[in-house]
């Protein structure tokens, strides 16, 4: 094999080896980064969580106030999870792709403390703007959700 092809073979396969686990079509990796987050959070690691937000994303929960950028978004997740929330679940119902951009809409369940110490299923709906990293990967940039059922 001539140096060329060598050389060309060699950042090809570089290439293919530094691409993170969902960079490519939103469709697919959406669904994929989803699950890393009820893998982080069902793991109780509320920087785990954050770190697959964009560095200027927002939340915006339900009946609170906004929650810009990465720092405080791990804050609100780690008080959610202390608070007792747990075995986050996701489903996409629908994604969407523009360029950098993408939307999800799906719904969720967790288990929530309820009265007298029992525990209680919350099922809800959410949507999320996506956002391309530079790298390539899907980033949660804008995330809002609340109760009731997706679909």
């Amino acid at each position: 094999m001539n140096m060329f092809r060598k050389t060309i073979l060699g950042i090809a396969l570089g290439s293919a080896i530094a691409v993170p686990a969902w960079a490519g079509p939103a469709a697919e990796d959406v669904p994929t980064a989803m699950d890393a987050f009820a893998a982080a959070f069902n793991s109780a690691d509320g920087a785990g969580v954050a770190k697959l937000y964009s560095e200027d994303a927002a939340l915006l929960p339900p009946d609170a106030k906004r929650i810009d950028g990465r720092a405080a978004i791990q804050t609100f997740w780690q008080g959610a999870i202390d608070g007792g929330l747990s075995n986050i679940a996701f489903k996409s119902v629908e994604i969407e792709e523009n360029g950098n951009h993408a939307y999800e809409v799906g719904g969720f369940s967790l288990d929530a403390p309820g009265e007298g110490g029992a525990t209680t299923t919350v099922n809800g709906k959410y949507i999320v703007v996506w956002k391309k990293n530079g790298d390539g990967t899907w980033q949660l940039h804008r995330d809002i959700w609340n109760a009731g059922a997706a679909k």
